[in-house]
């Protein structure tokens, strides 16, 4: 059965407005980042902290706040090895604890089959974790997904290594 050109021309624009914006060269280019999620505690200063770099990168940010982490944490399958002090999904894709906004746009740019990132605990220097007189730690941000977590990308402090 032959489509008829006017519903031909419907479905081939419905494909391109749900695959992101098509440019007069005839090139596509994808949609922009939604809008990033944190789950955190209000009283946490050092979450606040992380948030405040991740605005500042460019990234919006919608809090929500709680003090049970743990139930957000395994819904997005976060491994317990990787669990920080806040939870925050862009794009799908899990954020887990102090990455910073580099690594965030790194992973975003090219997750591969990952379905996030994560940064253990709360490296002294990290985003939110900044400490006057400390010297900044040097840190791995992991993929986390099929298999067993992996390196990333290492960080000192928020530049990367």
């Amino acid at each position: 059965m032959k489509m008829p050109v006017k519903l031909a021309a419907i479905a081939v624009g419905a494909l391109a407005v749900g695959g992101g914006v098509v440019l007069a060269e005839g090139f596509a280019r994808p949609a922009e980042a939604a809008e990033m999620t944190v789950y955190k505690s209000d009283s946490c200063g050092c979450c606040g902290g992380w948030v405040d770099h991740i605005r500042r990168s460019g990234i919006e940010v919608n809090v929500v706040a709680t003090d049970d982490l743990a139930p957000v944490k395994q819904r997005l399958d976060v491994p317990q090895s990787l669990w920080g002090c806040h939870t925050a999904v862009i794009d799908g894709k899990v954020i887990e604890g102090h990455v910073p906004a580099a690594g965030v746009k790194a992973f975003l740019k090219n997750p591969g089959q990952a379905r996030g990132i994560g940064v253990p605990g709360m490296p002294t220097g990290s985003p939110g974790m900044e400490a006057p007189g400390y010297v900044p730690d040097r840190y791995d941000v992991m993929t986390f997904g099929e298999g067993a977590p992996a390196r990333f990308m290492t960080f000192v402090g928020a530049d990367p290594a």
